[in-house]
């Protein structure tokens, strides 16, 4: 790895060990900060967030072993190098086992610490880079579900979004699954090796936000007392996923834009630009267009934003994506909560089918958590679900179940199923039947064909 730029704190109390470390590091690119004991040592680490430790373990005041200890108690990890003295092997090993990286004897050769110091720096970069994705996949959350043509739709404009690196702004009413459509995109895209970085703009103050994004050198503000990475520099490579931008404030907009039309930024209270190779995913539930018009959100950021946009269909409007929903997520938390439900009733089916989801497919998940808790059977029933009470809820097909052919043939029936009840409620009529179904008629007629549902009922009311 190549360690230029890198910070190493050089903590030894032998000046001129210091001096030949500081001019071998320099010389290699690193930037050095030193130490004379362990006590000036430690002080350090809180300022200059070093990268790598340089660690000599016969020193007065605080030895090497006592601050490599009070590091690993403040939860301070990043690789240290112990320097040893000759016929002190005992002490180094003593340090490996209290979290040191390797060992450095006295009198060191220049070539193996050039050796020593690159592989710790990658060491380094490798954990920070696998600390990273496996944030990306510890908050990855379920693969897109759904048969209706809007879903669909917008899978494939997803998948085709995600064989480029142009910006992609999702747009939908909350809990319609915008964050999943997001790591789907990274997940297809060939940046999926690289982390896919999760920021919301509404959680933060303003201050906080633009540290969280674009970090903070050493004493830009109270309480900076290290330098620290954004999301833009952390996400390089990968895919940063902007959560809620329509509520993002108006000046850190206007530096978003320059990082989307020059791929710099700076950090808070630096000079230095920093390169940004990334992808950027947007979201919100507000309507930017409007915004934007209204002068609530800059329309240059906006037109930056909208390169390609997927607008996600709330849950009421695919109501015929619960036959696939549902079933997913009662296998889910029953796995989750270890509990032998194996699905849902025909009657809570029909109350499922029939509430308008204003929480959408969140909602759901909520609704169906609770009620394989609830649930004393093996079958969630109309009482375990927390809506409310609806005189003639509609019936729907019996749970899926293993033996009753492929996924795609149960999906089908269930579908077949649920537009014959509304069919039966609306005495024949497709127009109450697409609303009870939350539908455009002309998208039931579809239905009907694609189906060859036979309908002798009237066409509209």
């Amino acid at each position: 790895m190549d360690p230029t730029g890198a910070r190493v704190l050089i903590v030894d109390d032998d000046p001129s060990s210091r001096r030949l470390l500081d001019v071998r590091l320099r010389a290699l690119g690193c930037e050095t900060a030193t130490a004379a004991d362990g006590q000036e040592g430690l002080a350090l680490v809180q300022r200059e967030a070093p990268a790598l430790m340089l660690l000599d373990l016969q020193m007065p005041r605080m030895g090497g072993l006592e601050l490599l200890r009070a590091l690993r108690r403040e939860g301070l990890d990043f690789p240290i190098i112990v320097i040893t003295a000759h016929g002190s092997i005992e002490a180094a090993v003593e340090a490996m086992k209290e979290g040191a990286y390797d060992f450095l004897p006295k009198p060191f050769d220049a070539r193996h610490l050039d050796i020593v110091v690159r592989k710790a720096l990658e060491r380094r970069s490798l954990v920070e880079a696998n600390r990273l994705l496996q944030d990306t996949l510890d908050s990855r959350t379920s693969e897109i579900l759904g048969e209706s043509q809007a879903i669909r739709e917008a899978i494939t404009v997803a998948r085709k979004a995600a064989a480029a690196s142009s910006t992609v702004l999702l747009l939908g009413e909350s809990g319609t699954g915008k964050e999943v459509f997001a790591h789907a995109i990274h997940r297809w895209s060939d940046r999926r090796e690289k982390p896919l970085v999760v920021v919301n703009c509404v959680a933060l103050s303003e201050h906080l936000l633009e540290s969280e994004l674009f970090g903070h050198e050493k004493g830009a503000f109270t309480g900076a007392h290290q330098t620290k990475k954004g999301k833009f520099e952390l996400a390089h490579g990968g895919t940063v996923f902007l959560d809620e931008i329509g509520d993002m404030p108006p000046a850190l907009q206007a530096k978003l834009l320059r990082v989307l039309q020059d791929h710099n930024f700076e950090r808070v209270g630096g000079t230095k630009p920093i390169r940004a190779d990334l992808r950027v995913i947007a979201a919100t539930n507000r309507d930017l267009d409007q915004a934007a018009k209204d002068g609530r959100f800059r329309e240059d950021l906006f037109y930056r934003l909208n390169v390609v946009r997927i607008t996600l269909p709330p849950l009421r409007e695919r109501k015929e994506d619960l036959a696939v929903l549902a079933p997913y997520l009662v296998a889910k938390f029953a796995a989750e909560t270890k509990k032998m439900v194996r699905g849902v009733s025909e009657q809570a089916m029909g109350r499922l089918q029939a509430h308008t989801w204003p929480g959408n497919v969140r909602e759901l998940a909520n609704v169906i958590e609770r009620a394989v808790v609830l649930c004393s059977g093996d079958h969630i029933q109309v009482e375990d679900l927390a809506l409310p009470h609806l005189a003639h809820a509609p019936t729907a097909p019996p749970p899926m179940s293993a033996g009753n052919g492929d996924f795609h043939s149960q999906v089908r029936a269930s579908k077949q199923a649920i537009i014959r009840t509304a069919l039966d409620r609306a005495g024949g009529n497709q127009t109450k039947a697409a609303e009870l179904l939350g539908l455009q008629r002309t998208y039931l007629v579809k239905l009907l064909r694609e189906f060859e549902i036979r309908n002798m009922g009237p066409a509209t009311g």
